[in-house]
C-alpha cells in the first residue's frame, strides 16, 4: 500500500500514548454502582475517543442513571484526581516521541480530556511530555467547538503548529473509532493503534492499522527511519 510522505505528527493521548482506558473503565465503572448499574461494553464503544460533557451525558443515558450529566461530572472529576496520576506510558510510545522529535520532526497532541485531567496524566512523564510542541485539549479547549468523530480537534492542532501546515501534510495516531474518523475527515491519514474488542469493521477506515506503537515504520510515510 501506498502512503503520502507527511511533514508533521499529531498523536492522541489515552490508549495511543499513555494507558489511561483501564482507568477511565474504573472511574465510571465505580460511579455505576453507586446507582446499581454496571459500565457495560457497549457503553465503553459509545464512549471511545468523547470528551467530557458528551461522556457525561452518554453514560447517564445508556445506563439510565438517576442523576444529570453535570452530576456525573462532578464526580468524574472528583475520582480523576486521585486515579489518574498513576498513568503509564504505552509500549513504544516514549521512544517514537523522542525519535521524531530528535529528528526535528513537528509534533503535537489532540485530545479529548480537558487540560486538568492531561495534566494529571502526564504529570509523571515530562520527560516525553515536554517534547511537544502543542497540546490541544478538547474538553476545555473553546476552539474545539465539536468533538471527535468531527474534525474540530484535528485542525485546530495543525493550526498551531508555528509552520500551519496543510491538514494533508499531518499523521494523526489514534486508538479510537471516533478519533480515526474525525483525522480522516480533516484530510490527514490516520494510524490506528486499536484496543483488541474494536471489531475488524471499525478499524477498516484506518490509514494503517497496529498491534503496538513498536510496530511503527516511519519511512513509510517519508520521516526518519528509527535508529
Amino acid at each position: 500500500m501506498q502512503f503520502k510522505k507527511v511533514t508533521h505528527v499529531i498523536f492522541d493521548l489515552d490508549g495511543t500514548l499513555i494507558e489511561s482506558e483501564s482507568i477511565y473503565e474504573k472511574i465510571i465503572d465505580d460511579i455505576a454502582k453507586l446507582y446499581g448499574k454496571r459500565y457495560t461494553e457497549e457503553c465503553q464503544h459509545k464512549v471511545l475517543g468523547t470528551r467530557e460533557p458528551d461522556t457525561a451525558k452518554i453514560v447517564v443515558q445508556e445506563l439510565g442513571l438517576p442523576i444529570t450529566p453535570e452530576e456525573f461530572l462532578v464526580l468524574f472529576r472528583k475520582n480523576q484526581e486521585t486515579e489518574l496520576a498513576q498513568t503509564e506510558m504505552l509500549p513504544g510510545a516514549k521512544e517514537l516521541v523522542t525519535h521524531l522529535h530528535k529528528k526535528g520532526i513537528p509534533i503535537a497532541v489532540a485530545t479529548s480530556a480537558s487540560e486538568k485531567a492531561t495534566q494529571i496524566k502526564s504529570k509523571n512523564h515530562q520527560d516525553v511530555f515536554k517534547l511537544f510542541h502543542h497540546i490541544v485539549c478538547g474538553s476545555s479547549d473553546p476552539a474545539v467547538k465539536n468533538g471527535k468523530p468531527a474534525p474540530d480537534i484535528f485542525l485546530v492542532c495543525a493550526s498551531r503548529f508555528s509552520d500551519n501546515p496543510n491538514p494533508s501534510d499531518c499523521l494523526v495516531f489514534e486508538d479510537a473509532p471516533s478519533g480515526i474518523r474525525g483525522a480522516l475527515s480533516a484530510g490527514m491519514q490516520a494510524v490506528m493503534v486499536p484496543e483488541p474488542h474494536i471489531s475488524e469493521e471499525l478499524r477498516k477506515p484506518a490509514t494503517l492499522v497496529l498491534d503496538s506503537l513498536t510496530q511503527f515504520k516511519p519511512e513509510l510515510f517519508g520521516l526518519p527511519a528509527m535508529e
